[in-house]
């Protein structure tokens, strides 16, 4: 039986989260990583693996298409063809690439707010235009705002780039969202990347992921797919991810735009995809019933909080706090003051809100909200 109570220390190992406060007493909840240990199966696979002693070029695995493959169609409900995949290094220089990939420079790039950081930052890397339409809020759960995006939307946006489940809000859009956007996206031509890193990450137990190019194969043809095993394993450091593009023409020009720049995938990086998707299932289980207590714990006690709110938390270890009415300038100062060090809601386009990783022991959670309880209502007091 998984034990994610274990504690582990990361201080001292090189760790981006933990080294942001070294020798600081600030718990750091920002950056989607986890603390907790791989799967046992993914360690033993990169152990052997370390255990060869030579660590050269590497191509993929043999059993790891097929075992992809299988994990998808399980998953997602969605049957792939080995020839759509590319692998990948990483999530962040794919939605690059797609910006490269897609239109001409000067066209523009559309996308929802608010939203993981590199979508507002690789437009203008690809010398494109960024667009964004911010969610709406409606009865505590954000949505698409419909008219908002045909009034965005210009003649010359080329791409929409779309994150399902979404990081930061924690939604998983329905069949019935993606449908509509499907219809958008086909009306004004528009290429679809779609990141779907936190696709193994569902805690709403009546909810289901479901990828925007499952739904029928014209749409699939004009989408590009991201997937790793990086958020839903604990693995991001290993540097492995693959796109899913089923347009043989959109596949090449993707694979274009990486000559030269993206580097092929590293052989531990390998292993760990194949142990992850062959062999950790249990181990997922396990985690997202931690998880979802977890979320729990946070929903009930940050709406405890005056001038805090968060929202239902559908999908991914992370909880989307608006801090407006509390701090508005800059909450994640605030609650950095206390002790807490969560992500600054700016960095995702939306000021005046946090975002919180409860991907932690239970303790270190507690903690946290603790301080930022004592925090909060000291600040009310004072007020």
């Amino acid at each position: 039986m998984e034990n994610f109570d274990v504690p582990i220390e990361r201080r001292n190992t090189g760790s981006v989260k933990w080294d942001r406060y070294r020798d600081r007493d600030i718990l750091p909840l920002w950056v989607a990583d986890m603390d907790f240990a791989s799967p046992d199966v993914i360690v033993r696979a990169l152990q052997e693996r370390v255990a060869h002693g030579v660590f050269g070029y590497g191509n993929a695995p043999k059993g790891l298409l097929e075992a992809i493959l299988a994990y998808v169609h399980t998953h997602n409900g969605w049957t792939l063809r080995p020839d759509w995949i590319v692998w990948l290094p990483g999530l962040v220089s794919a939605l690059n690439l797609a910006c490269r990939a897609t239109g001409a420079e000067g066209d523009d790039v559309l996308t929802l707010t608010p939203v993981y950081p590199p979508f507002l930052s690789a437009p203008r890397l690809a010398s494109r235009q960024l667009i964004t339409v911010p969610l709406a809020c409606r009865a505590d759960r954000y949505v698409i705002d419909w008219e908002a995006l045909e009034e965005t939307v210009t003649p010359t946006t080329r791409l929409f780039l779309l994150c399902n489940p979404h990081n930061p809000v924690g939604r998983v859009y329905t069949g019935e969202e993606l449908e509509r956007l499907g219809r958008f996206c086909e009306r004004h031509d528009l290429i679809i990347c779609a990141d779907e890193i936190h696709a193994g990450l569902v805690l709403d137990a009546s909810l289901r992921h479901r990828s925007i190019a499952s739904l029928h194969p014209d749409l699939a043809q004009r989408t590009i797919t991201l997937m790793a095993p990086s958020k839903t394993f604990n693995v991001p450091g290993l540097g492995f991810s693959f796109a899913v593009i089923p347009d043989p023409t959109l596949r090449e020009r993707f694979r274009a735009a990486m000559k030269g720049i993206v580097p092929d995938v590293n052989v531990l990086g390998f292993a760990a995809a194949l142990a992850a998707y062959r062999d950790a299932e249990p181990w997922r289980l396990a985690l997202i019933d931690y998880l979802r207590d977890n979320a729990a714990l946070v929903l009930g006690a940050v709406r405890a909080m005056p001038g805090l709110n968060v929202t239902p938390i559908e999908a991914t270890y992370l909880a989307w706090i608006d801090a407006r009415a509390l701090a508005p300038q800059n909450p994640q100062r605030f609650f950095e003051g206390a002790g807490v060090g969560l992500s600054d809601g700016a960095d995702f386009g939306a000021q005046g809100f946090v975002r919180l990783n409860f991907g932690c022991r239970r303790a270190v959670l507690a903690e946290a909200l603790g301080r930022m309880q004592r925090a909060v209502a000291h600040r009310q007091g004072a007020g």
